[in-house]
C-alpha cells in the first residue's frame, strides 16, 4: 500500500525544477526542509523569535559617550544568536523551494524578499564588526526592519500592507484633486484676507508692546468701537493703546494669506480641523464675522468631510478587494487539496480492485468469500450513490456509521474495507 501511495504522489505532483541546480522534487532533503518550513511549531518557534528580537531593540537606550548599560551588553550578545535564527530559516526556505529562478522559488516572493534583505544586512553588521573603520551606525539602522517580518508570518497584516500598496495610484489621484481644492481656496483667500492678520492693539506707553486679551495677542480692525461693532471685528478697548499694522502675524506669521504659500498651508490646516476655529476666530476679529462663515463652511464640507473621506473610501475598497483575494485563494487551495485526495482515492480504489479481481479469478477463494467482496462493492456503490443525492450517511448498518465517523470527508471508508478483505489473501 505504501508503494501505491507513493506512486499516486508521484503522478499527482510530477517532476517539478530543482533546487539550486541539485535537489529535485523527490530528493528526501528537499522533502525535509518542506516538511518543515510547513510545520506549523517551526512557524510559531520562528514567530516567537520574531517577537523576542523586537522586545531586545525595544529594550535598547542611548546613553552619553557610546556607553550601555549592563542590560544592554547583555542583550547585545543575543543578536548573533536571532541572527543564526533566520539565517537557518532562510536555508531552509531556499533548499525546499529554490532560489529567484523558477516560479514559486523563495526570491519569487515579495516577502521572502524582505526577509532575505534583513538576514543579508545583519549579517553585513556581523562581518563589519570586526573592521574598526567601518561606520556600522547604517547597518545597524536596518535592524529596524526586521518587525517587519512579522508582516509575512501574519496573513491579516499581509492584507492590510498589500491594500495600502495598491491604493498608491488611487490616492494619488485623490491628492492630486485635494491639491486642486486646496489651490482654488488659497487662492480666493489671497483676494480677502491678504494683509488681514497683521494689526493688532499696542500700547500708547511703549510702542512696541502688545496690548494681549488673555495670553496671546489677537488682531484687530480699528480703534472705532461703532466701526467695529458694525462690521463684527474687534476693536482696542483699552483706552492706552492703538491698533497698528506693524505685528508679525499669529504663528509669528505663518498663519496668513499674505502669499500663496502661506495661504495653501493655512487652508490645508483648516482642511486637516487642526485649528480652524483659532483661524475662524483670528479672521472675524480682523476683518468681520458677517461674511466669513461664506469661506469656511464650503472649506470645511468640501475639503475635510468630502475629499479627505474620498482617502479613507479608497483604503477601504482596496481592502475589501485584497480580503476577496485572499478568500478566494484560499477556497482554490482548498479545491485544489481536495482534488488531489480525490486523485490519491482513485488510485487506491483502482489498485484494491485489481486486487479484488485477481482474487475472485483465484480457485482457492471459497463461494463465501465471494459473497462477501461483492456485498462490499454493493455497499460501497449504494454508499456513493446517496452521497451524490446530498446524503451524508447511510443508516444501513452500525458499522458502516463507525467508520463515515472515521473519516471526516466520507473518501476513506471504501479503502478501509476493502484493504481488510484483500490483505489475507495477497500475503
Amino acid at each position: 500500500m505504501g508503494g501505491a501511495s507513493t506512486a499516486a504522489g508521484a503522478q499527482a505532483g510530477g517532476q517539478g525544477p530543482t533546487s539550486l541546480f541539485i535537489l529535485s522534487e523527490e530528493n528526501i532533503i528537499r522533502r525535509y526542509t518542506r516538511f518543515i518550513i510547513e510545520w506549523p511549531p517551526f512557524e510559531y518557534a520562528v514567530l516567537l523569535t520574531i517577537i523576542a528580537n523586537c522586545v531586545v531593540l525595544a529594550l535598547e537606550e542611548h546613553l552619553p559617550s557610546q556607553d550601555k548599560t549592563m542590560l544592554a551588553l547583555k542583550l547585545e550578545k543575543t543578536e548573533t544568536y536571532f541572527l543564526g535564527i533566520f539565517c537557518v530559516e532562510a536555508s531552509l526556505k531556499i533548499l525546499a523551494l529554490g532560489f529567484v529562478l523558477h516560479r514559486g522559488s523563495y526570491l519569487r516572493n515579495i516577502w521572502n524578499i524582505m526577509d532575505f534583505f534583513v538576514v543579508l544586512t545583519g549579517s553585513m553588521t556581523i562581518f563589519a564588526e570586526a573592521n574598526v573603520d567601518v561606520d556600522l551606525r547604517m547597518l545597524r539602522s536596518f535592524r529596524v526592519l526586521r518587525p517587519l517580518k512579522l508582516v509575512s508570518r501574519i496573513p491579516s497584516l499581509q492584507v492590510v500592507l498589500k491594500s495600502i500598496i495598491k491604493a498608491m495610484a488611487p490616492l494619488l489621484q485623490i491628492g492630486l484633486l485635494v491639491l486642486f481644492a486646496i489651490v482654488i481656496f488659497a487662492i480666493i483667500g489671497l483676494e480677502f484676507y491678504s494683509g488681514a492678520l497683521h494689526r493688532t492693539c499696542y500700547s500708547l506707553y511703549d510702542i512696541d508692546e502688545i496690548v494681549k486679551e488673555g495670553d496671546s495677542e489677537v488682531p484687530c480692525n480699528s480703534d472705532n468701537m461703532t466701526q467695529a461693532l458694525k462690521q463684527g471685528s474687534n476693536w482696542c478697548r483699552d483706552g492706552n493703546s492703538l491698533c497698528l499694522e506693524r505685528w508679525q502675524g499669529p504663528n509669528n506669521g505663518i498663519t496668513s494669506f499674505d502669499n500663496i504659500g502661506f495661504a495653501m498651508l493655512t487652508v490645508f490646516q483648516c482642511i486637516t480641523m487642526e485649528g480652524w476655529t483659532a483661524i475662524l476666530y483670528w479672521m472675524n476679529d480682523a476683518v468681520g464675522s458677517h461674511w466669513n462663515w461664506m469661506y469656511f463652511v464650503p472649506l470645511i464640507v468640501l475639503g475635510s468631510f468630502f475629499m479627505l473621506n474620498l482617502v479613507l473610501g479608497v483604503l477601504s475598497g482596496e481592502f475589501a478587494k485584497e480580503r476577496e483575494k485572499v478568500e478566494n485563494r484560499q477556497e482554490f487551495l482548498k479545491l485544489r487539496r481536495a482534488a488531489q485526495l480525490e486523485r490519491e482515492l482513485n488510485g487506491y480504489v483502482q489498485w484494491i480492485c485489481k486486487a479484488e479481481e485477481v482474487i475472485l479469478a483465484e480457485e482457492r477463494t471459497t463461494e463465501e468469500e465471494k459473497m462477501h467482496i461483492m456485498e462490499a462493492r454493493r455497499r460501497a456503490a449504494k454508499k456513493k450513490k446517496l452521497r451524490k443525492i446530498g446524503k451524508s450517511k447511510s443508516t444501513d448498518t452500525e458499522e458502516e456509521e463507525q467508520e463515515e465517523d472515521m473519516a471526516d470527508d466520507g473518501k476513506y471508508h471504501l479503502r478501509l474495507m476493502c484493504v481488510d478483505i484483500v490483505f489475507p489473501y495477497l500475503f
